[in-house]
């Protein structure tokens, strides 16, 4: 193993750097306490008048003493539904927390926010808690506390192949597979949505808050003509005594969770992880200091070395082809004691054997032919693999294409998208076009993905994007016989661009659940190991097949 990084120099360039760093993250930290108040402080004083607990405390009261919750999709639905007046966090709390010792996913209702109805970003955020739980075969306990689908929105939700039906049908799929759900009925259930804790294993109901029926007391009246109170039609007492539908009839939200964890704390043993680990080693180097390397300006080169230096265990590197297509760096390490494959973009100007100059951040023909083979290893070797994304695409140009950058691409792609050990991704700067993919952006199945405050994810960059949309526009309006003056393309430059910028934000792809969370630069090793951990309970790997690969 070789030591990397070097102690940096507090320039005035590390110093601004690390300013807007900070500036990033004290606004990631208003942003997470605006969405964590859900509805706000009078609808959550109005829930806990009921006698309920809310989202979040409940998870609290639910995992271990002492132990962290890592939350996924906390920005989903962010200033999304704006006309309806919002859904923070989609109505939803989602995460990974450790319950008797074990890594559990848990997906709780928000009823503060609409009453816990389920939006479109509810049913993608919630079939991505269920996505998590299959991969690495975590058990998943579902807090129930929904008015069910959104009706002005139904159409966005109901009948497509990942809408609201695909819940229930991973409900049924789950249980085939061995994975243990816990359902709490804590609030209302109502409608399709009554089928989710009733698919699960086991079902808790709350005695006085609690309901489940396929038709509240109005639709009932309105369908039958029959007159009844919701708690006499599907409350506590009627479905643990009368119907049998739920198993267990607690008093109270304390009660319930109390029971969820004495049940969970009886679940068959787990085998240890087929994962190597060692005891873990802190960096050399302050993981603090990223900030001060990403460059204010993105689009100047910078050292990713150095960033592997501040987040590797002792700031090692086993480097893979080191001398070898230089644009991307590939080698095995620790982070925090788990073994990983690291594929990163290297965005500082590089010098090849054959003296030629290869742009940072650009996936060159060598490149894409090191990493395909570096993936190939660390899945012989069952090694989870980490993808640090600083990526504005593949060489383009007739000398890339002749030299076949579309055919190494491709065999890049194609290891990706074959490989069977754990990936985890973190976008670090720019997410551009087909790198996003060969860099195993979300379609490629990574287990986790994260962006930092600086990630920007988009077809192509903001500039060329802009100037390439501007010209479209301008012969689209001269043709139909209108002449657009300089002053008037430049207005409507301006416009594009900030549409485009807007859309190429961290928080627009956090919204819409592009990756799982945005995270403090120094917290990626935190998160990496805990996926790493959590992909450790599922032993069953497939034999890697890297199907059509030329060599």
């Amino acid at each position: 193993m070789t030591h990397i990084g070097t102690e940096l120099q507090k320039t005035p360039a590390f110093q601004r750097n690390s300013a807007r760093m900070s500036e990033l993250l004290a606004a990631l930290r208003v942003r997470e306490g605006a969405v964590k108040e859900g509805g706000g402080a009078e609808a959550a004083a109005r829930h806990r008048a009921r006698g309920k607990l809310t989202a979040r405390e409940r998870i609290g009261m639910l995992i271990d003493p002492g132990s962290s919750f890592l939350e996924l999709g906390l920005f989903a639905a962010y200033e999304m539904y704006q006309e309806y007046g919002g859904a923070p966090s989609s109505g939803t709390v989602c995460g990974i927390g450790a319950v008797h010792g074990r890594d559990t996913v848990i997906l709780a209702n928000d009823a503060t926010v609409k009453a816990g109805a389920w939006f479109p970003m509810t049913c993608k955020k919630s079939l991505r808690a269920q996505e998590i739980s299959i991969q690495n075969r975590l058990p998943i306990v579902y807090l129930v506390d929904s008015a069910g689908v959104f009706l002005p929105l139904q159409s966005e939700i109901f009948p497509d192949r990942e809408h609201f039906g695909r819940v229930f049908r991973n409900n049924a799929v789950m249980s085939s597979l061995g994975i243990s759900q816990i359902a709490a009925v804590m609030g209302p259930c109502v409608a399709g949505g009554a089928y989710l804790p009733i698919m699960s294993d086991e079902s808790l109901i709350v005695d006085g808050t609690g309901s489940v029926f396929l038709a509240g007391a109005h639709l009932v009246k309105a369908a039958i003509g029959e007159e009844i109170e919701n708690e006499k039609l599907g409350g506590a007492t009627v479905h643990s005594e009368l119907s049998g539908v739920t198993d267990h009839k607690v008093e109270d939200d304390r009660e319930c969770l109390g029971k969820i964890r004495s049940i969970m704390g009886k679940l068959g043993g787990t085998a240890g992880s087929p994962f190597n680990r060692e005891a873990p080693a802190p960096p050399h180097f302050d993981p603090e200091e990223i900030g001060g390397v990403l460059p204010e300006d993105r689009s100047k080169p910078y050292d990713m070395y150095e960033v592997l230096a501040r987040l590797l265990d002792d700031s090692e590197l086993d480097e893979y082809k080191a001398g070898y297509g230089k644009s991307l760096i590939t080698g095995y390490a620790r982070i925090e004691g788990w073994a990983v494959g690291i594929v990163a973009n290297q965005r500082s100007v590089v010098k090849t054997r054959r003296g030629e100059m290869q742009v940072g951040g650009v996936i060159y023909s060598d490149s894409a032919d090191k990493a395909a083979r570096f993936i190939m290893n660390c899945n012989q070797k069952l090694i989870p693999l980490l993808f640090i994304q600083d990526v504005t695409g593949f060489m383009v140009g007739s000398r890339a294409e002749h030299g076949g950058i579309i055919k190494d691409g491709a065999k890049m792609v194609n290891a990706v998208a074959n490989s069977v050990v754990p990936k985890f991704t973190v976008i670090a700067g720019n997410s551009y076009g087909a790198g996003n993919y060969a860099m195993c952006g979300k379609a490629y199945d990574p287990r986790l993905i994260a962006a930092w405050p600086t990630a920007q994810i988009a077809v192509m960059g903001g500039k060329q994007a802009s100037e390439t949309l501007l010209a479209i526009r301008v012969q689209q309006m001269e043709r139909g016989g209108k002449n657009i003056s300089h002053a008037e393309q430049q207005n409507l430059l301006a416009e594009i661009h900030d549409r485009y910028e807007r859309e190429m934000d961290p928080y627009y792809g956090a919204a819409r659940l592009w990756f799982d969370a945005i995270i403090d630069p120094a917290a990626t090793r935190a998160f990496v190991a805990r996926g790493i951990a959590a992909a450790g309970r599922n032993t069953e790997i497939p034999r890697f097949n890297p199907g059509v690969i030329q060599t």
